[in-house]
């Protein structure tokens, strides 16, 4: 069984940053890719940012782009999202995902473990 733990989210003023992170256990972390996904209250699931199983790899949302970033270190079985420029529309739970393959995908189907989730609220 994979475990999957969030952290890093909160409240933060629109223009600001937030850094999220994922801890990975339960199986070899280096042979799949992962993902970072949000649930905005009343919405559907959607994929912010996937990353590869080596990183060399790597998508996001075309609502995020050039203002998220993802990274992981295989060493330390966690993946990080950095989230700057923030915009009230980017309030949602946050939630950290584990695919059943080692290359990036962007159907929300293809992640088979996922993480309890972290809120972030963007808000002045």
């Amino acid at each position: 069984q994979v475990q999957l733990v969030e952290s890093g989210g909160g409240l933060v003023q629109p223009g600001g940053s937030l850094r999220l992170s994922c801890v990975a256990s339960g199986r070899t972390f280096s042979r799949y890719a992962m993902g970072w996904l949000r649930q905005a209250p009343g919405k559907g699931r959607e994929l912010v940012a996937t990353i590869s199983w080596n990183g060399g790899s790597t998508y996001y949302a075309g609502s995020v782009k050039g203002r998220f970033t993802i990274s992981r270190d295989n060493a330390k079985n966690t993946v990080v999202l950095q989230m700057n420029s923030l915009k009230p529309e980017d309030t949602a739970d946050y939630y950290c995902a584990a695919s059943r393959y080692p290359r990036i995908g962007v159907e929300t189907s293809e992640y088979e473990y996922w993480g309890k989730g972290t809120q972030v609220t963007v808000s002045s």
